[in-house]
Parts: C-alpha cells; sequence; structure tokens
C-alpha cells in the first residue's frame, strides 16, 4: 500500500506525538532513578517540596535535588502535551474520523499527565505505599501507549488489515506485555529498592513474585513469535529483539544482587517493552470483511484512504443465469471495477 502525503500540519503533529512518546519514556526513567537513589521521599511533602517551600533547601541534600528535579520534568511534559494537542487542532487529514481520534487520544494524553502527577503526590503523602507506587508507574505506562497510538494515527502507513487470528494474537500480546509490566511493579514494592531506605514492602517473598514475574515473560516472548509468524512484520521482530534484551538484563540483576545502574536500564526496556507491543496492536487491523456484515472484504474504509483518493467502485458483477438488465438511454460499456480485473 502506497504512503501518504502528509500536508505541514501533519508533519509537525507527527514530530509532537514522537517527543510526547520520548518525554514520556524519559520521565519512567527519571522516576526509576529518584526510586533507586533512595530520593522517594528528598522532598518530604507534595505539592510542596518542605512546608512552606516549593523548593528544596540545603538540609535535604542531593535527595530533595533529585526529586525535584523529576517533578521539574512533569512541568515539560504538559508543555509538550499542550503543543500536542494544539498541533491536533490545526491538524486536518482530510478524514473526519481521524481528526477526531486524533485530537481524542492527545486529549487524554494532556489529562493523563496532570493525573499522574496527583498520584506521584499520593505517593509521597502515603510515604512511598508500594502498591501506590505501583499505580504511579503504570499510569505513566498507559501515558507511553498512548503516546504511541498517536504516533501511528500520524504515520504516512496506515495499518495493515489481517485475519481475526491475527489480530486476536495481537491483543493478547499487548494483554500479556500488561501483564508482565504488572508483575514487575509488585517485584520493586517487594525488593529492596521501593524509593526510601525507611518505606514499607508489600511483604510478598521477592523470590516467588520474581518466578511469576519471569513465568509472565516467557509467555510474551511465546506471543510475540506467534505475532512474528502471522504478521510479518517489523513490529513483532522488534518487539521480540527488546524483550530477549530486557530478559538477559533481568537475569543479570536478579543474580547479581540488583545493581542500580542495570535496573535503570530494565526500566528503561520495561517501557520500551510497553510502547513496542502498543505499536504492534496498532499496526495491524481487522480486515474489513471480518468485521461485520455489509463490508466486502478487500476495501479499506474511508479512514484508512487518502483524503483525495476514488470510493472503491462497486460490485456489479451479474449472477450466472440473471435476466439481462434493461437500461433507459443508448447503451454504454460498463468498465470493470478494480474487483473484477
Amino acid at each position: 500500500m502506497g504512503r501518504l502525503t502528509l500536508p505541514r500540519s501533519g508533519r509537525a503533529l507527527r514530530v509532537m506525538a514522537i517527543v510526547s512518546l520520548i518525554m514520556n519514556i524519559v520521565i519512567i526513567v527519571t522516576g526509576g532513578l529518584v526510586r533507586l537513589t533512595d530520593s522517594g521521599l528528598g522532598c518530604p511533602t507534595w505539592p510542596q517540596c518542605t512546608p512552606g517551600s516549593y523548593t528544596p533547601h540545603a538540609a535535604l541534600g542531593v535527595h530533595g535535588v533529585i526529586e525535584f528535579g523529576n517533578r521539574m520534568i512533569t512541568f515539560v511534559l504538559v508543555l509538550v502535551a499542550v503543543l500536542t494537542f494544539v498541533a491536533a487542532l490545526l491538524h486536518d487529514s482530510g478524514d473526519h474520523r481521524r481528526n477526531r481520534r486524533v485530537r481524542w487520544v492527545s486529549f487524554a494524553l494532556g489529562i493523563g499527565i496532570p493525573f499522574q502527577g496527583v498520584i506521584g503526590g499520593i505517593t509521597v503523602l502515603t510515604r512511598l505505599n508500594p502498591y501506590v507506587v505501583a499505580l504511579h508507574m503504570l499510569d505513566s505506562m498507559i501515558l507511553v501507549a498512548l503516546a504511541v497510538w498517536l504516533v501511528r494515527l500520524t504515520w504516512p502507513a496506515p495499518a495493515r488489515q489481517v485475519g481475526p487470528a491475527a489480530r486476536a494474537l495481537s491483543v493478547i500480546t499487548f494483554g500479556l506485555a500488561w501483564l508482565v509490566v504488572c508483575l514487575g511493579t509488585v517485584v520493586t514494592g517487594s525488593g529492596p529498592h521501593a524509593g526510601d531506605l525507611g518505606s514499607r514492602r508489600t511483604g510478598l517473598n521477592p523470590a516467588d513474585i520474581s518466578h511469576l514475574h519471569s513465568g509472565a515473560v516467557y509467555l510474551l516472548v511465546a506471543a510475540t513469535i506467534g505475532c512474528i509468524v502471522l504478521l510479518r512484520n517489523r513490529a513483532a521482530v522488534l518487539l521480540l529483539l527488546v524483550e530477549i534484551c530486557q530478559g538477559v538484563i533481568g537475569f543479570v540483576q536478579y543474580y547479581s544482587n540488583l545493581p542500580i545502574g542495570l535496573v535503570a536500564v530494565h526500566m528503561l526496556g520495561a517501557a520500551s517493552t510497553m510502547a513496542l507491543a502498543a505499536n504492534v496492536l496498532c499496526s495491524v487491523r481487522l480486515r474489513s470483511g471480518d468485521g461485520g456484515p455489509g463490508v466486502r472484504a478487500g476495501s479499506a474504509p474511508a479512514s484508512d484512504r487518502p483524503a483525495n483518493a476514488e470510493p472503491p467502485t462497486p460490485d456489479r458483477t451479474v449472477p450466472a443465469g440473471s435476466p439481462p438488465m434493461r437500461r433507459s438511454g443508448p447503451t454504454t460499456a460498463a468498465l470493470p471495477g478494480p474487483d473484477q480485473v
């Protein structure tokens, strides 16, 4: 399928969508560094850093600087989200349905960032409750997935049509990626890097949760291999490569007593895994003929056709044995439609 030509506003929107994706991954890594350096309570209150001050003072040391710096990145994300939404409002792809979807996704991204900041504040006020910390991480992963969806909506090539089995497997793979990330947050809340030396843990056995986490990873890898076989696209291959690297890092960090550097790289890998799993999901869609009655297989919906594309020629094939149709006026030879060539 040919690539569509984006107008100038479309290119600007795509750039902002990519920047939004990158920044939402960056804040996952910086948030991880806050936790890994035991700086989760570097600013002991919220929304202020200390009672009466929004900025840290010298007595808080490097932990206050790290936590305050991570909070400042949230404002960068807000700015990026606003610019992305403005670009979405200015963008016109020629397809009302696609335009509306782009604007709603960019709006959801913008709303999600303040919500993420509020959850971050609750983690401080609850003295780093591990389950609230896990929710904070999962909210960031939702924003990463939304950013990937927005990037795909602005990409020149539309999603490829696949059958029900392939589409279902892409959904299962995305769901397994979520399961892996959720279990990873439980592993973190049960281990030594919970954000502060005095913060509470889940009380679960870290070894048992780690084994459960690795089992989910095996399922994810198997599903991804299935995607490679059925989808045969680059998105699934990239996901498998990241999963393999992520698995190697996970095993090494587990048997080397969780060094901070490796754990930070592992968090980057987790965000990348979620982004690539969302990319696999968004790279395909159910074939039109399998989506319900009244849609002929092989005809792309309007949202996946260029704005200046001719509508598909209806099938005018006359069933065998049918009487010839009477026409009023002069008789002309009918041109064959694309499905009759």
